[in-house]
């Protein structure tokens, strides 16, 4: 009998603090984790990603955590169209992670496609009869994935997903996580997964650890909108493979505000605030100094030093990004490399799991 009571997302506070000891630990004893970490392949990468998430994958790695970055094809069948362009979409997003700095050379880092891992999918079946229905329906994050997706029929794979991810996570023994508040109902069902798996059938022997969220620090990147994340279904993205004269054009649409004067204030100005957090992140420099330093020189002149800053900032990165999309035969070793690695791990993990149910031969 499953005891849901079990499924318990605790504080938030709590779950920062622990994360912050986490940080620290990481920092000193990198060999000592492993991160999982990934993207649905629903198009290439964008401005909002690049310090959302993929900086800090970028810093983790070269801290020296092992770190396997799963490609989530099959989660795109969920609540999207775009499976046509499913496997140029992988690929497009491996140029995206190498551009911004990964560098497999460590030999610790992994980029596949979870579709290309059997035994990795295989762990789907037992871990579904580890969760209820009521616990999938009650998962926040899923209900508004169901209400973003807009769709009237709703498939299973939309409520199972969360139980994909743990597959996902657990099938290389992942223990730190890399997510945003948002996401951490999904990680508190994988972590529940580990522990009934463990109860249910380990014993004494525990096949699983129950990873830890590292919570990101990054603050929200909203599109240029003003409004929304950013988001390349908004149409309010500046995609990481936008040349410098896209950039402007793009910059220069952004929206403000009436106040020529410029100032900080993101929950009266969040328009203004957004393109001047994002100047922040390409400089280094504080947004009421950048502020500051426009004064009333209005929205012109904070377009004008945005769409500077941040073609600089990527000017080295699109240079990367040309020059590793014009060798696709690379891109294909690094994710059939990747995928050797991922179904070596996987193997071992099947292997235990079968061992614990009593199913081998």
């Amino acid at each position: 009998m499953i005891n849901e009571d079990k499924l318990d997302y605790g504080t938030y506070e709590a779950t920062l603090e622990r994360s912050r000891k986490l940080e620290i630990d990481l920092r000193k004893n990198p060999g000592k984790y492993k991160v999982l970490t990934g993207d649905r392949p629903t198009g290439r990468l964008h401005v909002g990603h690049l310090f959302g998430s993929v900086l800090n994958r970028v810093r983790l790695h070269k801290l020296g955590v092992p770190t396997f970055i799963v490609i989530a094809d099959y989660q795109v069948l969920t609540d999207r169209e775009t499976f046509d362009k499913i496997a140029e979409n992988v690929k497009g997003l491996t140029v995206d992670y190498l551009a911004a700095g990964i560098d497999l050379a460590n030999g610790k880092t992994f980029i596949f496609p979870h579709s290309h891992v059997p035994e990795l999918n295989q762990l789907l079946v037992p871990f579904l009869t580890l969760v209820t229905n009521a616990e999938l329906d009650r998962n926040p994050t899923v209900k508004e994935e169901i209400i973003a997706s807009g769709q009237k029929r709703i498939n299973a794979g939309m409520y199972t997903y969360p139980v994909h991810q743990a597959a996902d996570i657990l099938f290389c023994k992942g223990t730190v996580v890399p997510v945003g508040k948002d996401q951490l109902p999904h990680l508190e069902l994988t972590r529940t997964i580990a522990r009934r798996f463990n109860d249910r059938f380990a014993g004494n022997k525990p096949v699983f650890p129950e990873p830890q969220p590292l919570l990101s620090e990054s603050p929200v990147i909203l599109g240029l909108d003003g409004s929304q994340k950013m988001s390349k279904s908004r149409n309010n993205a500046i995609m990481l493979g936008a040349d410098e004269d896209e950039t402007a054009q793009l910059i220069k649409k952004a929206k403000t505000d009436s106040d020529r004067n410029i100032t900080y204030d993101p929950k009266n100005r969040p328009e203004v605030s957004n393109l001047l957090l994002l100047i922040s992140l390409t400089t280094g420099k504080k947004p009421e100094e950048i502020a500051e330093e426009i004064k009333d020189g209005g929205s012109g002149l904070l377009k004008k030093v945005l769409t500077e800053s941040i073609n600089e900032y990527l000017r080295p990165l699109r240079i990367r990004r040309k020059e590793i999309e014009g060798d696709m035969d690379y891109i294909r070793e690094v994710l059939s490399s990747g995928v050797s690695a991922a179904r070596e791990e996987a193997v071992k993990t099947l292997q235990e799991v079968r061992e614990a149910m009593n199913m081998n031969l």
